[in-house]
């Protein structure tokens, strides 16, 4: 089940924080590894670390001023891809901090970076994703968006890694090959 609860705290949280001065600004979001997070290995589960990424994503679109844009033109955040490095485990009741942070963009859709950290100072995942803001037409592109966010900025560079990351994505089949 989606964590509602958690999500409606994170989001009254960055409520109350400043609002991004940068659309690149990172956001903090502290967590625990709570036992219904858990995977038969007793750590974080992969797909719930997906989910508290997911309400760090939201949290940092309430400080940029997003989500009152999505509501206002009954628009809607998609992920269109994603990459993700998982390196040092989460084990229950581990405390963590989620750092989200918009990277770039081009001409469809906006990189965001994300990170856990332990308290110990050890980085357990990173994830790129690729995301688009649609509405029922399909993509919003990241310009208009900006316009509607009152916003008049061209993207930071596209760092070399995240350009790799698209060009490689661009060579995977869709559909994927199916065996007979």
């Amino acid at each position: 089940m989606f964590p509602f609860f958690r999500l409606f705290k994170d989001v009254a949280l960055a409520s109350r924080q400043p609002d991004f001065q940068s659309l690149t600004d990172t956001h903090i979001s502290r967590h625990i590894c709570w036992p219904h997070d858990l995977d038969v290995f007793l750590e974080l589960n992969n797909g719930r670390a997906l989910t508290l990424y997911d309400l760090g994503r939201t949290a940092m679109a309430q400080r940029a001023g997003l989500l009152a844009v999505l509501r206002r033109e009954s628009w809607a955040l998609t992920m269109a891809g994603s990459s993700v490095r998982y390196r040092r485990r989460v084990r229950a009741f581990e405390r963590f901090e989620v750092r989200s942070r918009a990277v770039c963009w081009d001409d469809k859709f906006t990189y965001v970076e994300q990170s856990m950290w332990k308290r110990n100072g050890e980085c357990a995942s990173h994830v790129l994703f690729r995301s688009a803001v649609t509405d029922k037409k399909g993509i919003v592109v990241p310009q208009r968006v900006l316009a509607a966010l009152g916003q008049d900025v061209t993207s930071p560079p596209m760092p070399d890694w995240i350009r790799a990351w698209i060009t490689a994505e661009a060579t995977r089949p869709w559909p994927p090959m199916q065996d007979a």
